[in-house]
């Protein structure tokens, strides 16, 4: 057979398929959700280099400040994150945060019951709470932001009344006492790693102290648990979303609910479990603060549902759903706590960080359109 023959003979190589567009590695990583939430760091952290890095901002103890406010941002802001891209809101995470704190308190110190049970009535009343949320917006068809709302209400009126009529005030004092040698408030308070740091100021590596009671113990003395919870969340999150099923489901869920049903998804089972998980991790804020603070108030957590939708919104998640990253979402609190402990820092009126919440909130918001935009081919 001739070569033109076999040339004939062989089969015709096949011609692109004219549906497939072809993106560039470059426009991938820029339709990335972390892609705004990673340069907003890198940005935020030069900026205090450059104004606050005289100040002790870098300090083992300035370093320590802002992890833990960043801290207290993402653990909220990953259940947060998950519920928005299931396509869904929860404004009722502050109101939550203040009544688990005051369930907390009232169980142990008023009602004498030992820490670790009231630890888990208050898991157990605040996730069934975060169910019936979702079950209202699946039964009745409201949307979530209305539900949500009233429940904010609901809650925080809620627990000015348990604490008024039950002690005749607000702040409940007495839980570090009701907390000391308890087993289950061990993993909410206190720190870890403490014999590392110990020995970091036995070489002079970290800072101690050289007068008063503590004279020779390292300024910062271990890792807080609420720093450990806020990793464990965020790292059973991004896990949970990239690595398993239910991850597809999530993003499934919120981006177009009735397509997720015809392909067998559990469109309301995956809500109502989102719910339930952000209920969940303001509980954790919650007995965290608690066992820190040794109190609960009745007003704590106020605006903390905007802080945490701000952080995800920073992180690149769409508010229409279905799009998002839970590291986007960590970067955001990261965000949140360098910009407020750095204004402290450099000196800046305090209040001066709720300015910059509404101008980055603005930013994200266009920036999300235009991620959204890109990626449906919207105009």
């Amino acid at each position: 057979m001739s070569e033109a023959d076999t040339k004939a003979a062989s089969p015709q190589e096949e011609a692109p398929d004219e549906r497939i567009r072809e993106v560039s590695s470059l426009r991938k990583a820029l339709v990335r959700p972390e892609l705004g939430s990673i340069c907003g760091v890198i940005l935020v952290f030069v900026f205090f280099f450059l104004i606050a890095r005289d100040s002790g901002m870098f300090s083992p103890e300035g370093i320590q400040n802002w992890s833990v406010v960043s801290a207290q941002f993402a653990i909220i802001a990953v259940g947060a994150c998950l519920l928005m891209i299931a396509g869904e809101f929860d404004l009722s995470v502050g109101s939550m945060i203040g009544f688990s704190g005051i369930v907390i308190a009232l169980i142990s110190v008023t009602l004498g019951y030992p820490m670790w049970i009231a630890i888990i009535a208050a898991f157990a009343i605040s996730i069934g709470i975060g169910w019936l949320n979702g079950f209202l917006v699946i039964r009745t068809g409201l949307p979530s932001f209305i539900v949500t709302l009233a429940f904010l209400y609901i809650l925080r009126g809620l627990t000015i009344f348990l604490a008024i009529s039950t002690t005749n005030k607000t702040i409940i004092g007495g839980v570090r006492d009701a907390a000391e040698g308890d087993w289950l408030a061990a993993l909410f308070g206190g720190k870890i790693l403490t014999g590392f740091f110990n020995w970091l100021a036995s070489q002079g590596l970290i800072d101690t102290f050289v007068a008063g009671n503590r004279a020779g113990e390292p300024v910062v003395d271990g890792v807080p648990m609420l720093v450990v919870w806020a990793l464990g969340l965020i790292v059973f999150g991004h896990i949970l979303l990239t690595r398993t099923r239910f991850g597809n489901w999530i993003f499934a869920a919120g981006g177009d609910a009735q397509a997720a049903r015809y392909t067998g998804v559990p469109v309301n089972r995956v809500k109502i479990l989102m719910f339930m998980f952000t209920a969940f991790c303001a509980t954790v804020f919650a007995t965290c603060q608690v066992i820190e603070f040794g109190s609960a108030a009745a007003d704590r957590g106020v605006l903390k549902e905007f802080e945490a939708i701000i952080s995800v919104v920073i992180g690149g998640a769409l508010l229409t759903g279905g799009y998002g990253s839970v590291i986007g979402a960590a970067l955001g609190a990261l965000i949140f706590g360098v910009v407020q402990q750095g204004l402290f820092f450099a000196g800046v009126e305090s209040s001066l960080f709720r300015v910059f919440l509404g101008v980055i909130l603005l930013l994200a918001v266009i920036l999300n359109t235009y991620i959204r935009r890109s990626i449906t081919g919207e105009r």
